[in-house]
């Protein structure tokens, strides 16, 4: 494991999306983590439905034109906002990600602006899920 501290767990985190490493994305999700989507209203909690949200956001937003812009990093918080392109539909959203002592993930919150790009990422996510599931 990358660590507790939040350079370490971040960049073990831009590893992981760099090299599209869904084994150690699990890896960093705590069992009881907690999941935030721009577009479903309730929080999702667990390791399993995490996981597989965070997967298809990777196989959707995780293309050639994405990139993290920047990253605020504390003791155990990070705001990561990233920048990609869907369809034809810049994107601009931003990862809030909190961890444990143990360096584990235990919130996990995606923020997307502006509306077009949400219902442009709406679709795609539901598609990719629908592949997943």
């Amino acid at each position: 494991m990358a660590g507790t501290t939040g350079n370490g767990i971040i960049g073990e985190w831009h590893r992981v999306v760099r090299e599209r490493d869904m084994a150690g994305m699990r890896a960093l999700l705590d069992d009881e983590v907690v999941f935030h989507s721009p577009v479903v209203h309730t929080p999702q909690r667990g390791k399993a439905i995490t996981a597989k949200y965070l997967e298809a956001a990777l196989g959707v937003l995780n293309n050639d034109s994405f990139t993290y812009l920047r990253e605020i990093v504390g003791g155990r918080d990070a705001m990561l906002e990233f920048s990609t392109e869907l369809d034809g539909v810049q994107v601009n959203g931003v990862d809030i990600v909190r961890w444990n002592d143990e360096g584990r993930i235990v919130d996990f919150k995606v923020m997307v602006r502006p509306l077009k790009a949400i219902d442009a990422v709406h679709r795609a996510m539901g598609a990719m899920l629908q592949k997943l599931a």
